[in-house]
């Protein structure tokens, strides 16, 4: 019989066939707006600040493509074969109690505290949208300030808040329509933005010349953090993308969109960032890492309007499907009688205001360290799912251990210990490098750290529980169950 709680609540359930309607061009701009954004930029201006070359920083930015566009299909393709989000998936690898504490890292602490800080960075494209048919609003209410927000701020904020709110409750059609509007945006505006640049700087030739002052250490190690610090920012869509991958007509559709959309993005990014970036800072005579600014210096008012507004969509569309979505499945999960997908969302949104996120934007040092303990934590969790899918359980899933609760599972009062202590483990061999400083290294390539470190402690804990009956029932672990 099916659990009662799925009764009340068919967020989680199986996508119908019929409700399965997204295809290649619906992968290839999902993630466009998780490419173009705020931090992103930030992010790459804090690969200059560490005095690395522009050929330097284009390789890191291709490079981290190429592995985020394999890491995207391959996690995505058993939402796409079998039709379930991410925290059903889950159980899966660690079981239906034991999915809850790698759950718990991702939709709600990583999913919230990312909702949080898009947000932001979101409200100030609005208040500079704001200020150009409004002018005095970016000084409204003088030095009054809330927790570290001006008034202006804190309104911008507000208002950015609920258009989120908004297409939480509008569904994911909307969601669709949305991400298809910001395909030709984008390429329009960031390529704008680039030869902008470009002319600013007296031609390509100056940014192609343009020399900082040189790594100091090891270049390989420093190149390798930046990589892992790229892909830590993704590592919560890696982990759920299954909750979109599960609206997918075919495997193929959703795995090339991807890796089609990712690279041809990542290609724009990289031109964009870099000749944005460089180009500036060759003009102004310093270095400009957050986007709104350089687009505050623009001298046409509609060229500011056009770049604010795709700003804030493409901050919208990453909110939505990276982090809110699923935040609101992963809290619908842990109390399915109570909420569903869309009542856990809006509580997603309020935590993700009340953790102040305008703190962690305040400098760049604060937002590398926040993607490093982020890859760190959920790392190790990614590498266990695509280890038990692909090698343990090779692509074949049993629904009914998932879903109905009289079923014989293969794990012990529902909980993979494997899996379980694989995370812990693997997560604190990521993390140590925190706490002692001659294994600083590890922790600065943690994304890398965690997945390695993961499969092949898994594989290992996986082949001594099946030696010593540990974690498991007494069904055989080389057995497989055929799913639907």
């Amino acid at each position: 019989m099916l659990d009662d709680s799925f009764s009340d609540n068919t967020d989680l359930l199986p996508t119908k066939l019929e409700a399965r309607t997204w295809k290649f061009s619906h992968y290839f701009s999902i993630w466009i707006g998780s490419v173009h954004n705020v931090p992103s930029y930030v992010t790459i201006g804090g690969f200059f600040a560490l005095g690395l070359s522009i050929w330097q920083v284009f390789f890191i930015i291709m490079i981290s493509s190429i592995i985020l566009a394999g890491m995207m299909a391959l996690n995505g393709h058993a939402g796409g074969k079998y039709g379930i989000p991410f925290s059903i998936l889950l159980r899966t690898s660690f079981g239906r109690k034991g999915a809850i504490i790698p759950g718990v890292l991702r939709g709600i602490i990583a999913a919230i505290m990312w909702f949080g800080l898009q947000t932001y960075a979101g409200s100030l494209a609005v208040t500079i949208l704001i200020a150009e048919f409004w002018e005095p609003y970016p000084t409204l209410g003088a030095d009054w300030s809330f927790l570290g927000l001006s008034l202006a701020n804190l309104i911008s904020l507000l208002l950015f808040w609920m258009i989120n709110v908004f297409f939480i409750f509008a569904g994911v059609d909307a969601l669709g329509k949305l991400t298809k509007l910001l395909s030709p945006l984008v390429f329009v505006v960031f390529g704008g933005m680039s030869i902008w640049a470009i002319n600013l700087a007296g031609g390509i030739i100056p940014i192609l010349n343009f020399s900082e002052k040189g790594v100091e250490g090891n270049s390989i190690l420093i190149i390798l953090s930046c990589i892992s610090a790229i892909l830590a920012t993704w590592v919560a869509q890696i982990l759920s993308v299954s909750d979109v991958t599960r609206y997918s007509r075919t495997n193929k559709g959703q795995s090339c969109g991807q890796i089609v959309g990712l690279l041809i993005t990542y290609l724009l990014f990289a031109v964009a960032s870099i000749t944005i970036i460089v180009g500036s800072e060759i003009a102004f005579g310093v270095p400009i890492w957050n986007v709104l600014e350089v687009i505050n210096r623009f001298d046409s008012k509609f060229a500011i309007i056009l770049s604010l507004l795709t700003i804030c969509l493409t901050t919208l569309s990453v909110n939505i499907v990276g982090n809110i979505i699923p935040a609101g499945y992963q809290l619908a999960s842990l109390s399915p009688k109570r909420l569903n997908i869309k009542s856990g969302a809006f509580i997603g949104t309020i935590i993700g205001l009340l953790i102040m996120p305008w703190k962690l934007m305040e400098s760049p040092t604060s937002i590398f360290t926040f993607l490093n303990m982020i890859g760190g934590m959920l790392s190790p969790v990614i590498g266990v799912m695509l280890a038990d899918y692909f090698i343990i359980k090779k692509r074949e899933i049993n629904l009914q251990e998932l879903y109905f609760p009289n079923s014989k599972s293969r794990f012990s009062n529902g909980v993979n210990w494997p899996a379980l202590l694989t995370t812990l483990f693997a997560g604190c061999i990521s993390m140590i490098g925190r706490f002692i400083d001659i294994l600083e290294p590890i922790y600065n390539i943690s994304w890398f750290t965690g997945i390695i470190v993961s499969v092949v402690l898994y594989l290992l804990f996986i082949y001594l529980s099946k030696l010593l009956h540990i974690g498991r029932t007494d069904k055989d672990l080389a057995s497989i169950s055929k799913g639907g």
